[in-house]
C-alpha cells in the first residue's frame, strides 16, 4: 500500500547534527500519523517522535525532547527528522512509520544508520 525509504543517517561526533528524511509513495494519500523508531544494538526498537497528518500534533521520547524536531511536507510526501546535540547513545538503526488506523495500516522504512561517536 504505502513504502517507506529512509535516507540521511550516517556517522557523527557527539554533539553534531543529522536530519533524516522519509520519502513515501504508493498509496500516499492514506497515510495520516506518521513516526521515527529506532533500535539499538541489543536493545528493543523504541519509540522516537511522531506527528499528525497536519502537522499539528507531534509528541517526543523523553530521552530525545528538546534535541528532536520532527517535521512532515505531504505536498513532497516527506517527513523528516532533525537530529541535534547527538549523543553516543542515540547510535541506532532508525526507522520511519506511516500508519492510518481505520484502514490497518501500518508501513515500515528499511531503516537508516545513524552511529554517534564519543
Amino acid at each position: 500500500q504505502v513504502q517507506l525509504v529512509e535516507s540521511g543517517g550516517g556517522l557523527v561526533q557527539a554533539g553534531g547534527s543529522l536530519r533524516l528524511s522519509c520519502a513515501a509513495s504508493g498509496r500516499t494519500f492514506v497515510i495520516y500519523d506518521m513516526g521515527w523508531f529506532r533500535q539499538a544494538p541489543g536493545k528493543e526498537r523504541e519509540f522516537v517522535a511522531r506527528i499528525s497528518r497536519s502537522g499539528g500534533s507531534t509528541s517526543y521520547a523523553d530521552s530525545v525532547k528538546g534535541r528532536f524536531t520532527i517535521s512532515r511536507d505531504n505536498a513532497k510526501n516527506t517527513g523528516y527528522l532533525q537530529m541535534n546535540s547527538l549523543k553516543p547513545e542515540d547510535t541506532a538503526v532508525y526507522y520511519c512509520n506511516a500508519e492510518n488506523r481505520e484502514l490497518g495500516l501500518s508501513s515500515w522504512g528499511q531503516g537508516t544508520q545513524v552511529t554517534v561517536s564519543s
